[in-house]
């Protein structure tokens, strides 16, 4: 049983504004797959499942958890209490990719025609994100729960995006910078930084 999807307006996976200049990408997600968390930032759970979205993308790095889920109407008498449908979960998957700005992205999976084949399915389930032209750029795993992007990545005001740092800078500015640099670090650069900070 297929619902009916219904589209909303773009959700942005980020906090505050992005500079003018920057153009976020966009990732489609079709009523079938549930948007858990990009970049560590939890997705708003709708009320009404089952619907098509569009996700705004900073471009650049990428990790979207999501999952596939399809409801399948039960044959048969239902006994009182028991649920009408048959409800299918791939389990949690990770996609992670680089974004590149206004570029549009959608999910490409197997759609199966049957729920013996949804059930087939979800146990290896797999799907890829593809770019408008067809060409994919990454294809999703099972997600074990550790986050390759410690924290959100939040974008720079334009006025404080600035490369070189002046005398008179305020500490809002550099804090902006450290946690922008601390999202790109690797997880040796962050301990060897941490160490350092705390002897």
């Amino acid at each position: 049983m297929a619902g009916c999807a219904s589209s909303l307006a773009r959700i942005d996976t980020w906090e505050g504004q992005l500079p003018a200049e920057v153009k976020p990408a966009v990732l489609q997600a079709p009523g079938a797959i549930q948007v858990v968390s990009v970049n560590g930032r939890s997705m708003t759970n709708f009320l009404v499942e089952d619907l098509a979205l569009d996700y705004g993308l900073q471009p650049g790095a990428n990790e979207v958890v999501f999952s596939y889920k399809t409801i399948w109407a039960k044959t048969g008498v239902v006994r009182d209490g028991e649920s009408k449908v048959h409800v299918i979960d791939s389990g949690r998957q990770v996609a992670r990719f680089e974004a590149r700005p206004d570029t549009v992205y959608r999910f490409d999976f197997e759609k199966p025609e049957s729920r013996r084949a949804a059930e087939a399915m979800s146990e290896n389930f797999s799907a890829r994100i593809v770019a408008a032209d067809g060409t994919a750029v990454a294809t999703s795993e099972a997600w074990d729960g550790q986050s390759r992007l410690v924290s959100e990545r939040t974008p720079l005001p334009a006025s404080e995006a600035g490369t070189a740092s002046s005398a008179g800078e305020t500490a809002g500015t550099a804090l902006d910078r450290l946690k922008s640099v601390w999202v790109e670090a690797s997880d040796e650069e962050k301990k060897a930084f941490l160490r350092w900070a705390f002897e």
